[in-house]
């Protein structure tokens, strides 16, 4: 349907959006097999070794570089897509996820693998950007709220997920469950272009991003976020090793306890999102930071138990956090800048998922 005035070109009447609660939904599902990606060779690290001729050490790299690959796309994709808007991030990650799946696919070594698994990383980050940029357009942050669920359950499914599908097929299926998110592509792309177009870009680039990192706001979210995700993927990647260890149990039954603990924390964090306005911004994040430091003293313990409930309390804080903190990173900016905002404070995110595990890595 197009209008037209006196003297002016044709415009064409806006798509209606989708419901709230509807797009929401779409969302989480586009980011959760992206986050899934992070996890799914948690627990295949030791078949990927073999079957390459690696150490286990070496394969390990297969979960750091997609830490690395979703850090460094991060910036590139919402980049590739400033001229665009979300839709055009979203072509683009589908491109780079199915050229990585390809490469995983078919590499007879490590190198090959991790080239696939960066190129999955990036298409992965860019789905995970324009989910939450998407999520944005609701001024209430319950879609962003389920975004973060649905990432959230995306990256601890994925350890029992990429368990039993390497139990079932092969230990590459577990290396490509970004996949999954193009099942949803369609549906999130005519949503993109739906409604107001995209927030226009500033006109001098690095002006607006040093008032970014300059917003008090946003470092105070973005540096919070940093240390929740951390946290969070170094035990992801800590946790399964440790209950292994005190319990003797193999890859599936740990992947699907871990799934489940850390699941039903994410799950819980939707309380968290609801009630967080009212709890006020220095309570919230006062609360975030205590439930991760507590979330490292479970895991801690001499007992599988413990170890497990740590990942179920440090899931619900950094799904929480992802939900409450999105919309503060952008406090008090220009609309115009709100976009760019939003893909830093993923950025700030990812680090974490890159750090967490390497670091980890290193402890244990």
């Amino acid at each position: 349907m197009t209008t037209t005035r006196p003297g002016a070109h044709p415009v064409t009447a806006p798509r209606a959006q989708l419901p709230s609660r509807r797009r929401g939904l779409l969302l989480a599902g586009l980011a959760a097999p992206a986050a899934a990606g992070v996890s799914g060779p948690a627990l295949v690290v030791p078949q990927a070794a073999a079957s390459l001729g690696v150490s286990v050490g070496a394969a390990a790299w297969l979960l750091t570089v997609f830490g690395i690959g979703m850090a460094a796309g991060t910036p590139l994709l919402t980049a590739a897509g400033r001229r665009r808007g979300p839709g055009g991030t979203l072509r683009v990650a589908a491109v780079l996820v199915l050229a990585g799946a390809a490469l995983v696919a078919v590499a007879p070594g490590l190198a090959g693998a991790l080239a696939g698994r960066g190129l999955l990383a990036a298409g992965a980050a860019g789905f995970n950007v324009a989910a939450f940029q998407l999520a944005g357009r609701d001024g209430g942050g319950r879609s962003a709220g389920l975004v973060a669920i649905g990432s959230a359950a995306g990256g601890t499914a994925g350890l029992f997920g990429g368990a039993a599908l390497a139990a079932l097929l092969d230990w590459r299926t577990a290396l490509v469950l970004p996949l999954l998110s193009l099942t949803v592509l369609v549906p999130v792309l005519r949503d993109a272009g739906a409604g107001a177009p995209g927030a226009a870009r500033a006109k001098d680039a690095g002006a607006g991003l040093r008032r970014i990192l300059s917003s008090a706001p946003f470092l105070a979210a973005a540096g919070l976020m940093l240390a929740l995700s951390t946290v969070n993927f170094g035990l992801m990647y800590a946790g399964p090793a440790r209950v292994a260890a005190l319990t003797g149990w193999g890859p599936v039954p740990i992947g699907a306890y871990a799934s489940l603990a850390a699941l039903a924390g994410a799950l819980a964090s939707w309380g968290l999102v609801r009630r967080g306005p009212r709890l006020g911004t220095g309570r919230t994040r006062a609360l975030l930071a205590a439930g991760s430091a507590l979330a490292v003293a479970l895991a801690a313990g001499p007992w599988a138990g413990p170890v497990l409930l740590g990942s179920a309390v440090s899931s619900l804080v950094t799904a929480g956090g992802q939900g409450l903190l999105t919309g503060a990173c952008a406090a008090g900016l220009p609309k115009s800048l709100h976009d760019t905002a939003v893909g830093l404070f993923n950025l700030a995110f990812l680090t974490g998922v890159a750090v967490g595990p390497a670091l980890a890595a290193a402890l244990v």
